[in-house]
């Protein structure tokens, strides 16, 4: 009996009913960032800027989880969609294995040499010391994340993305609360400051791993279980890090360079770092719409491959890209929009201010340049097991072309910090020719899944 083919309405509708409980989460997470600005900003622009730079440190692991998970999520949707729940628990395992090694390796030199993970952002010595304080109290949250991150991941692959946004968003309400206890010295704590957002976050982070730790045990499908990194892999392991490790690679190696960006900007002045705090708040207000529909795409599009409907996957993500396109133009009329807004309620020197306003101008159409590179890289290449294309195209582009770009404009060109911005800003764009074409390849579009597993 021949499958009947799915209208469009269809696809879009099963594709925003995964992507709305993530948009939910993503608005949520960008909304207490903005809170922890705003908290801090009555504190002083010393401990935005201090905290906006230590912060790339957790941004790294967060790319470094989101490249497990999403490795993880690459077997695991396509499993969902044969059935078999056994791989899909082995592959959390493995993953868990991974996260826990790396959140150790995080966490050992934020303890031990935090002074020295600071210098490499910048060279105010205020800065230092505020984020050194940061750095050693929120270590404490790299292991809890981990575990969690990877057990969160798992759940979306199995299109629990409701249950995964309300762990989500119920750790980032808990985060907001402490942040005021604690940042302003509410019901008798100490007015910590930066330390503050640090300690609420770490506490948070426990929370959120209690709170999965009680959702698996009640789950009738994927559960959380650490002996789980203990069981024999065999050729699910090979798979893992065949598929992973390049993913793994991409988010890392693309993290990393994009951290340098605020390594660059850092040695620029304080009013630079100042300025592009608060612009990273406001463009994750207007990526939460796209990155929802990456991951959405790429659980939705790997469950259809993993049942061997191939033309039905086919289809389904040229749909995705036409939603990620109009989800690319609304967040960029979404920053026009806030930014009259922005600009009266920041409290940030003149000179600062002045950035602010043309940092905000060009994130109106930089959004969509990162729009349509992650819903195909992160989400419908490798919804089909390909992530090599991902780590060849970024280490390309980043690496090769727009840090090096933006050492030469900003320290031996010397050019001004908005021209150095601008620049910064055209990585995304220089790769949609690449992207675009391996797209419309199809080299992309492979079922992974293996028998008998």
């Amino acid at each position: 009996m021949k499958t009947r083919v799915k209208t469009g309405r269809e696809s879009y509708a099963q594709i925003l009913r995964l992507a709305l409980p993530i948009v939910i989460q993503n608005l949520f997470s960008a909304a207490i960032s903005s809170t922890d600005v705003i908290m801090l900003n009555s504190v002083g622009q010393s401990s935005v800027s201090a905290v906006s730079l230590a912060v790339q440190y957790s941004n790294i692991l967060y790319m470094v989880y989101y490249g497990l998970g999403t490795g993880a999520t690459m077997l695991c949707a396509q499993y969902w969609g044969k059935g078999n729940l056994k791989a899909i628990e082995k592959v959390e395992g493995i993953a868990l294995r991974f996260a826990v090694g790396i959140s150790l390796l995080f966490a050992l030199p934020a303890v031990f040499f935090p002074r020295q993970m600071m210098t490499l952002f910048t060279s105010d010595q205020e800065l230092i010391e505020i984020g050194m304080s940061y750095l050693r109290v929120i270590s404490v949250s790299y292991l809890c994340w981990g575990f969690s991150e990877v057990y969160l991941s798992a759940l979306r692959s199995v299109e629990r993305v409701k249950t995964s946004t309300a762990l989500n968003v119920g750790a980032l309400l808990v985060n907001v609360c402490l942040n005021a206890v604690f940042v302003y010295g509410l019901f008798g704590a100490p007015r910590l400051g930066a330390k503050g957002v640090a300690l609420a976050t770490s506490i948070s982070r426990v929370l959120q791993l209690i709170a999965c730790f009680c959702v698996s045990f009640a789950s009738k499908n994927v559960r959380l279980r650490p002996d789980a990194m203990f069981w024999k892999g065999g050729v699910l392991t090979r798979d893992f890090l065949r598929l992973s490790v390049p993913a793994l690679a991409n988010d890392i190696i693309w993290s990393v360079g994009f951290s340098m960006y605020s390594v660059i900007m850092g040695h620029m002045g304080s009013d630079v770092v100042a300025a592009n705090a608060i612009v990273v708040v406001v463009r994750n207000f207007g990526t939460v719409l796209c990155y929802g529909i990456a991951s959405a795409s790429g659980i939705f599009v790997g469950k259809e491959i993993g049942a061997n409907r191939l033309e039905d996957a086919d289809r389904d993500a040229s749909r995705s890209m036409h939603l990620t396109v109009a989800a690319g133009v609304f967040g960029g009329l979404l920053v026009a929009a806030v930014m009259p807004f922005v600009l009266r309620f920041a409290s940030l020197s003149e000179t600062a201010s002045g950035y602010l306003k043309i940092m905000l101008l060009i994130n109106i159409y930089y959004i969509m340049g990162t729009a349509v590179n992650t819903t195909l890289i992160a989400g419908i290449f490798r919804a089909g097991g390909d992530s090599r294309f991902g780590l060849i195209c970024d280490t390309i582009d980043m690496w090769c072309y727009a840090v090096p770009l933006g050492f030469l404009a900003a320290f031996a060109l010397k050019l001004p910090p908005m021209w150095v911005y601008f620049l910064l800003c055209t990585d995304e764009f220089v790769k949609w020719p690449w992207v675009l074409h391996h797209y419309k390849s199809r080299k992309w579009l492979k079922n992974i899944t293996r028998e008998g597993v």
